[in-house]
This record gives structure tokens, C-alpha cells and sequence, in this order.
């Protein structure tokens, strides 16, 4: 099993870095392999619509990206957090969600009909971490959506949100209870669905079905 934690922060000890670390955190007790990932440590273009993924399912773009692809198939979950920008994820996070339309499959004469690659192959997991300095939920604007809708489209089931508010100050999150337990919670879920996946396709197998 592995699990892949991606940061939309460009601060290293920020909010969304404590929170995801939480998240993370009931995975790393199991022993099970995580991985973190700062989007600012990577040099990523923004998708140009070029079509070039139609046939391979792999972006033709050569940048750093390109060392995120193999993460991404590899995890049998994913955690993306990202602060809000100007009601809206960071401009780091909507550049890697961008590059991962290469994971999508359209029928070559309707383009209506398509489908995912995590869905062809059986359906992922993940969880959505949003954090904003504002003290109500709508001045968070579209943050989370902007991660949830994507994630579905690409074969995602979201199966928690971690909307965090009031959190400006690097590291702030510490010293909020609630929010680093609703944090680690999320982890939580999202270790027992795949466990819940592992034990359910264990039965199957003893099934022959």
C-alpha cells in the first residue's frame, strides 16, 4: 500500500504542510509507505491543451512533472492540500491537477464518453485538506471543490474534506485541537476504506469471483 501526500504550499512549515503531516500520520504509525511531495520543489508547466496524452495516456510536456507520473499510478491513495488563494487553490496545485488530464480517456468519436484511468482499473481513494486564513467557509471560496471535482473526474473517490479555517501564522494548526484532529480523522477514513478494499477483494479471491 502507498500513499501519496501532495502540498500546495510554498511554505515549507506552514498550515497545510502541519495538517497534511497529521493526515499522513495514521499511515506512517501502520508502517505503511507514504510519500510528501512539495509542489515548489518542482519545476511543473501549466497543461497547453496540446492533445499529445490522447494516445499514450502520458503528458509529451518534459519537465519535473514527469518524475510526479509514476507516484501517482503507484499510490493506491492520494492526500492533496493547498491553501486558498484568492478563493482558490494555489497556482502550484492547479498546475499539477492540470497535468494529470493526461489520465483521462476519451472515445475517439464522441467525446462525451470517457472515462478515467484509475477507473479502468479498479478506482482509487483520496482525501482533500483546504486551509484558509478567513474565519467562514465561503471566503474559502472554491478551494476545495477545486480538488474534490478533479479528483473525482479522474477515478477519485473523496472520501474526506478538511476544511480548515482561521489558520494564517506558519504552524498555527498546532495549537488548534479540533482542526489536527479532524486532520488525523481524515487520515483515518481513508486508511480504513483501503483496508476495507484489501480485506473485500481478499474474500473475492477465496470466492473465485
Amino acid at each position: 500500500m502507498k500513499i501519496l501526500g501532495v502540498v500546495g504550499s510554498r511554505r515549507k512549515k506552514g498550515n497545510t504542510y502541519t495538517l497534511m503531516q497529521e493526515a499522513l500520520k495514521p499511515f506512517t504509525m501502520n508502517n505503511i509507505d507514504t510519500k510528501l511531495v512539495f509542489l515548489d520543489d518542482y519545476n511543473i508547466n501549466d497543461c497547453n491543451g496540446c492533445e499529445g496524452c490522447k494516445e499514450t495516456y502520458k503528458c509529451v510536456i518534459n519537465d519535473d512533472m514527469q518524475n510526479l507520473y509514476p507516484d501517482i499510478l503507484e499510490a493506491d491513495a492520494i492526500i492533496l492540500g493547498s491553501p486558498a488563494y484568492f478563493y482558490n487553490v494555489s497556482a502550484d496545485m492547479k498546475a499539477f491537477i492540470d497535468r494529470c488530464y493526461c489520465f483521462e480517456v476519451f472515445d475517439k468519436e464522441d467525446r462525451s464518453v470517457w472515462l478515467a484511468l484509475n477507473e479502468a482499473l479498479g478506482g482509487k481513494f483520496a482525501t482533500v485538506i483546504a486551509v484558509s486564513e478567513q474565519e467562514k467557509e465561503e471566503d474559502m471560496g472554491f478551494t476545495a471543490e477545486a480538488m474534490i471535482r478533479p479528483l473525482e473526474a479522474l477515478g477519485y473517490r473523496v472520501v474526506s474534506t478538511v476544511k480548515a479555517l482561521h489558520l494564517f501564522k506558519a504552524g498555527e494548526a498546532l495549537n488548534n485541537k479540533k482542526i489536527m484532529e479532524d486532520a488525523n480523522k481524515a487520515g483515518e477514513k481513508l486508511l480504513k476504506c483501503l483496508q476495507l478494499k484489501e480485506k473485500v477483494k481478499a474474500q473475492l479471491s477465496k470466492k473465485n469471483l
